[in-house]
């Protein structure tokens, strides 16, 4: 009688065990479906626009809840003509003027020269199409760091929204470049952009 008592309930303790592991579970995947929905996206990078920062197969996670994007910022976003998931540096925000290209062939943002050797794709120009444009309140002008094989802004200038992205299509910013795990980094806004009034 005892013995089958003892083994009633370690039958009892085995369910209950494997309930609480399958409660877990379900909610661990839970958990991480909100954190992917809300919170931290993962990305991989389709394209060289983004040279060297970024190579082609390369994955980042993006901080969904990091406010509005800045100066400097690696954003992904709904793409221009397509909606698909795109990555650019933010070089404008509302209200900046950028031009292409001071005296030294540097890109300005309001009248201020930007420094880019630290992000540019080494021996690519700022810009290989010379511009100038305002952009307007809550929206940004991008651009990728491999400028000759980036489609960015420069190339949409001609389409309604004048190679304009709106904030609100941005889904969040770069945070880390986790893959391949040689390679990982933290993604910080380069001083150039510090100077920009």
């Amino acid at each position: 009688m005892a013995v089958t008592r003892k083994a009633a309930v370690g039958e009892k303790k085995k369910k209950g065990g494997f309930r609480e592991t399958v409660l877990l579970l379900v909610l661990g995947v839970g958990i991480a479906l909100l954190l992917q929905a809300f919170v931290i996206g993962s990305f991989y990078i389709p394209s060289e626009s983004m040279e060297n920062t970024l190579l082609i197969n390369d994955r980042v996670f993006v901080n969904k809840l990091a406010g509005a994007p800045e100066r400097g910022d690696i954003v992904v976003f709904k793409g221009w003509s397509t909606g698909e998931d795109t990555i650019k540096r933010v070089i404008g925000v509302g209200g900046d003027k950028v031009v292409c290209c001071d005296a030294k062939e540097r890109i300005t943002v309001n009248g201020t020269p930007l420094e880019e050797k630290s992000y540019l794709y080494p021996g690519d120009f700022p810009s290989g199409k010379k511009f100038s444009v305002t952009v307007p309140a809550g929206k940004l002008w991008l651009m990728g760091d491999h400028r000759s094989a980036s489609a960015d802004s420069r190339a949409h200038m001609d389409e309604p929204n004048q190679g304009f992205i709106d904030d609100k299509d941005v889904i969040g910013k770069a945070v880390v470049r986790y893959w391949p795990l040689n390679r990982g980094l933290i993604f910080t806004k380069p001083d150039t952009f510090d100077k920009v009034k």
